[in-house]
């Protein structure tokens, strides 16, 4: 495994009052440079609050050591179609960790522990500041793209299918190490909160690179739907996966900024006809990929060529 780690940038230039225009050039050449290269950096002076994070890792070690019945009382009620609240990976899945779903607070759909009392708030609240910071993002990457001003903000202005999860991925045994099997994220923007435990691995040039925890970064990566089709590869699609270590739980969280299910992703006129290159994927309306995604999980297929990624979508030339 290579010993190299992502890049990581500070996003102190665009949190701070005041004209910082060098530094915000300096954050927007790594980050089109790590996009390019990782798909994957690290952002730290990000406007979160510290103390924020490292509760929101206390509170959920502490939901997470309760026993099954406590935490089965925050479980979505059956026969639900938004699955918020608590669940755990079925015994058969190759993935090892139990986790807690939520939705924007103002959904209706989610399912909150009653302990410890204060978690519900310091989730809301985690909630609110990563849906800012994404917004953030969003506009840097719109930058690194060359797109017009806004564009990827009034592409993507619903923020309804948002969601956020906290994990906590179970020791490895001596025969098993797997937490969650590689795999690209197919949002926009994912923000990843890590303890110090450590796992979280991308996939460079083949080799597998440790994105090694850091006090008051954020991991964040482009998912499938800006990487890979608006883009039309113009950015790098980031292979990762969580490997555990014996003896430790790791608890994480990941926040999905994504796309309405109603919106219609195909690669953009500036990456295809603007530049004479042929679009790489099909056009196809989000919900009917996050579909396919999720019958993945649901119903994992009997051969791993056979999972559906979004080179479902991929034009074969």
């Amino acid at each position: 495994m290579a010993d190299s780690n992502i890049p990581t940038v500070d996003l102190s230039p665009f949190i701070r009052e005041g004209d910082h225009e060098d530094g915000k050039k300096k954050a927007r050449e790594v980050i089109s440079q790590a996009c390019s290269q990782y798909g994957f950096f690290q952002i730290q002076n990000h406007g979160v609050p510290p103390e924020l994070l490292s509760r929101a890792l206390e509170l959920s070690n502490t939901f997470f050591e309760y026993s099954d019945d406590e935490k089965r009382k925050s479980s979505p009620g059956s026969g639900v179609q938004i699955p918020a609240g608590y669940n755990k990976q079925p015994q058969h899945s190759l993935d090892k960790n139990e986790y807690l779903v939520m939705f924007p607070p103002e959904s209706g759909f989610n399912v909150y522990p009653q302990n410890p009392p204060e978690f519900k708030e310091v989730l809301e609240d985690v909630f609110s500041h990563l849906t800012k910071l994404g917004s953030l993002i969003e506009s840097i990457i719109n930058e690194c793209l060359g797109l017009p001003p806004n564009f990827l903000k009034e592409f993507n202005h619903d923020r309804s299918w948002d969601l956020m999860s906290a994990k906590r991925y179970f020791p490895a045994t001596e025969t098993e190490n797997n937490g969650i099997l590689e795999h690209e994220d197919g949002n926009c923007v994912t923000f990843v909160l890590q303890d110090q435990v450590g796992g979280l691995q991308v996939k460079k040039n083949g080799e597998w690179i440790p994105v090694t925890p850091a006090q008051d970064t954020l991991v964040v990566n482009l998912g499938d739907v800006i990487q890979k089709v608006l883009s039309n590869n113009k950015f790098k699609s980031a292979t990762h996966r969580v490997v555990r270590q014996q003896g430790k739980s790791r608890c994480s969280y990941a926040f999905f900024y994504n796309l309405h299910g109603d919106n219609w992703v195909e690669p953009l006129s500036k990456f295809t006809e603007e530049i004479g290159e042929a679009p790489k994927y099909i056009g196809f309306l989000y919900k009917e990929y996050q579909a396919l995604r999720i019958r993945n999980k649901t119903h994992p297929p009997d051969k791993p060529e056979d999972v559906i990624h979004i080179t479902h979508y991929a034009i074969i030339s």
